[in-house]
């Protein structure tokens, strides 16, 4: 049996056994799978100790293996491009989709203020997070470490990347001896750690089933029910980006079958929906697009850790619907200018969202804000965070998706991409 279909099969189970417990109300049944979230937690905490590691060999590899600073110039200008380019897609698809359904607009004011009440507390401690947040200026100057074995340390993996990119090229203008050496050393760094990956991606199914237990059981179906529209709001837009916007550029831009391309990164999508984290499906990431789509190492390693920090195209969609349906449940009319507004501070602030679960909370914050909604910042916030884990899920699948279409895009274009045919059906 495949991973993704035993997986998907721990997805289910869990699920259903988390909605069983919670709708039943027995709570002995409901601790024992909060009991269990921790070996999931464990978890995830293995595949992501293996991403630092990978992170910077396999940027370094890439970066070093291009052999030429012009074609690493160019590859990320191609990466940084698209990336932008779907990201302002998907925002304005959120958007569209915000005007006709409008998802604020059917809520009764003792709901909202019931829901607002409920979550107030970690509303506010959200908003205390994001009051700390550093400037832009900061923000750029950040990207550059002045200790890159602190930022390691720290799990900031965009001053990682530019520090591994730098080192990279440096690595290319070597002669053949020294180059060889150094290129040897994390060649046989990015071999172990995608060993470490088989080990670990052994445990997933057991793993997922108990995270995905453990958040149905703990907060059932209620909250969703309550927010019901803004949800599915949010969830159309992100299904019609994913097989939309993204499915039209696999298939125009990368020439790939849509199809093919969708069947063969399930694993991807269902591991990231089930941690909620970009960069803790990061490994996994790599090896689908080099073993199933036929990415090249350098284009993967370079172009697919960078998508994991800047990337938020599902993210960035959310944050457009959340704002749309913050201001409609309160009554306040958003012009066209300060929907534009949001598409270009959306599609920058994801570019800020870290890849882990419910960071797009806080880069939210800051799109409200420079529109004006500052006095509604707080209760706005509690309001959505009922339904945020669920959401936070399925984004997730789309930003691990955009991530993968970019590296199947840039590798076509350098003639970098050689996709396996498929394998014959074995006689049962």
């Amino acid at each position: 049996m495949q991973l993704h279909t035993k997986i998907l099969i721990g997805l289910i189970l869990g699920a259903a056994a988390g909605a069983l417990a919670n709708i039943a109300g027995v709570e002995w049944l409901v601790s024992a799978f909060v009991f269990l979230e921790p070996i999931g937690t464990a978890f995830i905490r293995l595949i992501t100790m293996i991403v630092i590691p990978l992170v910077i060999a396999s940027i370094i590899l890439g970066a070093a293996s291009l052999g030429d600073l012009t074609k690493l110039g160019r590859i990320g200008g191609k990466t940084i491009a698209y990336y932008l380019v779907t990201t302002a897609a998907s925002v304005s698809i959120g958007l569209l989709i915000s005007n006709i359904v409008r998802p604020g607009s059917g809520i009764d004011p003792a709901t909202r203020d019931s829901l607002a009440a409920q979550f107030e507390s970690e509303a506010e401690a959200r908003v205390q997070l994001a009051a700390e947040r550093p400037s832009v200026g900061d923000v750029l100057l950040d990207i550059i470490p002045r200790n890159p074995i602190q930022a390691a340390a720290e799990f900031d993996l965009l001053p990682l990347i530019f520090f591994s990119v730098v080192f990279g090229a440096a690595i290319s203008m070597l002669g053949s001896p020294q180059r060889d050496t150094v290129l040897n050393f994390f060649g046989g760094i990015n071999e172990a750690c995608m060993t470490v990956i088989h080990w670990v991606m052994r445990l997933a199914p057991y793993a997922v089933f108990a995270l995905i237990a453990a958040v149905v059981a703990r907060f059932g179906l209620d909250l969703l029910r309550s927010l019901l529209v803004y949800s599915l709001a949010v969830l159309l837009g992100l299904a019609i980006h994913a097989f939309g916007t993204l499915a039209l550029m696999v298939r125009f831009a990368a020439r790939i079958s849509p199809l093919t391309f969708f069947r063969r990164i399930v694993a991807v999508q269902l591991f990231g929906f089930s941690t909620s984290s970009s960069n803790a499906t990061l490994p996994l990431t790599m090896e689908t697009a080099e073993t199933k789509l036929g990415v090249s190492k350098s284009v993967s390693g370079f172009v697919l850790p960078l998508g994991a920090t800047i990337n938020m195209d599902g993210t960035a969609l959310y944050q457009a619907v959340a704002v749309m349906f913050i201001a409609q449940i309160y009554g306040i009319q958003l012009d066209v200018q300060s929907q534009l507004m949001v598409v270009l501070t959306a599609t920058l602030a994801s570019i800020g969202t870290a890849g882990v679960p419910s960071a797009g909370i806080i880069m939210l914050i800051v799109v409200l804000q420079s529109i004006g909604l500052g006095a509604q910042v707080e209760s706005g916030i509690a309001l959505i965070l009922g339904v945020d884990r669920l959401l936070d899920m399925s984004r997730t699948i789309v930003n691990v998706t955009g991530d993968l279409s970019c590296a199947c895009f840039v590798a076509r274009t350098e003639g970098e991409l050689e996709v396996p045919r498929e394998e014959p059906v074995a006689a049962v």
